[in-house]
């Protein structure tokens, strides 16, 4: 019998949505000067335009996601994807500040959706022996935007202006919508008799450990990611902050790649080791802050560890959700923007008690409370699979 392949056209189109997801999500970071100029507005009200866009896809994900788990699957793709390709001419266009604050939470709002159904369509795609591979390839899209195109992005901003950027990504979405309806097949929505209510999805066994540890250990991240600089502000790294998120961005695609070859065998495994790895990371880029090998070593263990955390995680609560794996998914979102959120309203806080060389220490009691959580759960949540 042949080797089955990995239907890489369609899996890459999905991660061409998640790429193009992150980037209208992020974009407005790197360009908060030049979009407060132009718009005439403080830096921090143009912040909103980023605050908008998360508050949109977390009231979002889960009311959408239940309302259209019957749809077939790629119109409701499409109309995800055409989202996008408004809501960012929109932003590009726009003088009027509410005008765009209203399309960055209709973004969002897409954005909630996309994500919601992203991995049981990856999952869909393939027999049950490559769905770990065909989910890393699916997510590949993220940590590729985190680390090369909002990056770029911000840098092509500073030159050719903000609306140029934006309207780049619509002429990418368009491309998207025509490599969608080639290569992405279409797939029947969750039948009304098998739909099951909320409250019932999220008492099946392994659910709540699973969104447990998303919460823990994307707040914990998100903790340290959030206020990197102020944190390297106090190494000697403090001019190269840049070089540090590159650094972290390209040992994530390299850690989504490790996952990808590895998840159908040993999920449980590669969990367990990625929260073990990342609160030696933090302990290590705490105690060792005036030595800056221990703290690019941390960073590279960190991006090894969180870029194929959104596979693992996603991978887990598909397969605890069954059939509702699309509502799952969609509480998994949930969680996933709370611990974003969370991040920066925890991290400043103890940016003020504790100081920002003590950030990374910090992290470890939210990073153990996961490890034991994910560890318990041997059973249901995360079993062991090889």
């Amino acid at each position: 019998m042949a080797k089955e392949r990995l239907p890489w056209s369609g899996l890459l189109a999905l991660a061409m949505a998640g790429f193009i997801c992150i980037l209208t999500e992020s974009l407005p970071a790197g360009l908060l000067p030049q979009i407060a100029k132009d718009l005439e507005i403080r830096e921090g009200l143009a912040g909103q335009l980023v605050t908008l866009y998360a508050v949109g896809s977390l009231l979002a994900a889960i009311p959408l996601t239940t309302a259209t788990r019957g749809w077939r699957r790629r119109p409701l793709l499409l109309l995800c994807i055409f989202g996008f390709l408004i809501f960012n001419t929109i932003t590009a266009v726009s003088s009027v500040y509410v005008l765009t604050l209203i399309a960055r939470f209709m973004a969002g709002v897409s954005a909630g959706v996309l994500w919601g159904m992203t991995a049981g369509y990856a999952r869909r795609m393939v027999s049950s022996s490559l769905k770990g591979k065909a989910m890393a390839v699916a997510m590949v899209g993220t940590p590729l935007a985190l680390s090369l195109g909002v990056p770029l992005g911000t840098f092509l901003g500073n030159y050719a202006g903000w609306r140029l950027i934006f309207g780049t990504v619509s002429l990418l979405t368009v491309a998207l919508v025509f490599w969608v309806l080639w290569k992405v097949p279409d797939y029947k929505g969750e039948p009304a008799r098998h739909q099951l209510g909320l409250h019932r999805i999220f008492v099946m066994p392994g659910i709540r450990s699973i969104l447990f540890v998303v919460l823990a250990w994307v707040l914990a991240h998100n903790i340290l990611y959030t206020y990197i600089s102020p944190y390297l502000g106090e190494t000697v790294l403090s001019e190269r902050v840049d070089l540090v998120l590159l650094i972290f961005g390209l040992t994530s695609v390299i850690g989504i790649w490790i996952i990808g070859l590895l998840i159908d065998r040993y999920m449980r495994l590669l969990i367990l080791i990625s929260l073990v790895i990342f609160a030696l990371a933090s302990m290590a880029m705490g105690v060792f802050i005036h030595q800056p090998t221990v703290i690019i070593m941390g960073v590279v263990a960190w991006g090894l560890t969180f870029g194929g955390a959104a596979t693992l995680l996603q991978t887990a609560i598909a397969q605890a959700g069954g059939k509702s794996a699309d509502i799952a998914q969609s509480m998994l979102v949930t969680a996933w923007n709370l611990g974003i959120g969370g991040g920066g309203v925890v991290g400043a806080v103890l940016l003020d008690r504790v100081g920002a060389r003590s950030l990374p220490i910090s992290l470890i009691l939210l990073i153990v409370m996961a490890l034991i959580v994910a560890w318990s759960a041997r059973k249901h949540g995360f079993p062991k699979t090889g």
